[in-house]
């Protein structure tokens, strides 16, 4: 899986942002770069997580950015991955829904969807490869954790 994400140049490194809205934003950027999905997308999700709360936050320091089922302007199906190096926080009271790794789902229909979360589930369980995401600094090392941790 992070081998795709370094094929697909769907991948983000960056110090931070400026808010949660921000974040989402720049999550989307590489899955807009090659069509994947369209500019309109990101609004999508940010209009759901002012609607519903921050849902996309998993697990403490990981979001999974993603919209409603059927949201217009997703033309493939894939994952981008961000890290910031300072979290973001979707809640100021609540420190579990700070976030500073971003896997930003793109499906073009409900069963890719799942298959896309199962997969990322697999690779969120292992807690080495979620403490070396958490430090890395650029594609070279997503390519390294997979090889280690994952082939």
């Amino acid at each position: 899986m992070l081998r795709e994400f370094v094929e697909q140049k769907h991948y983000k490194f960056a110090p931070g942002a400026d808010s949660w809205q921000d974040a989402i934003r720049m999550s989307c950027e590489s899955l807009e770069a090659d069509g994947t999905v369209e500019a309109n997308y990101k609004e999508d999700i940010i209009a759901c997580v002012e609607k519903y709360g921050p849902y996309i936050v998993i697990m403490p320091n990981i979001a999974m950015p993603h919209s409603q089922e059927g949201a217009q302007g997703v033309h493939k199906t894939a994952i981008g991955f961000m890290k910031l190096d300072k979290p973001v926080s979707f809640d100021p009271e609540d420190p579990e829904k700070d976030a500073q790794l971003f896997f930003t789902l793109a499906s073009c229909n409900p069963d890719q969807h799942l298959a896309n979360m199962a997969k990322l589930s697999e690779l969120l369980m292992n807690e080495d490869v979620v403490q070396a995401l958490a430090e890395a600094k650029g594609p070279e090392d997503l390519l390294e954790i997979q090889a280690k941790y994952l082939d």
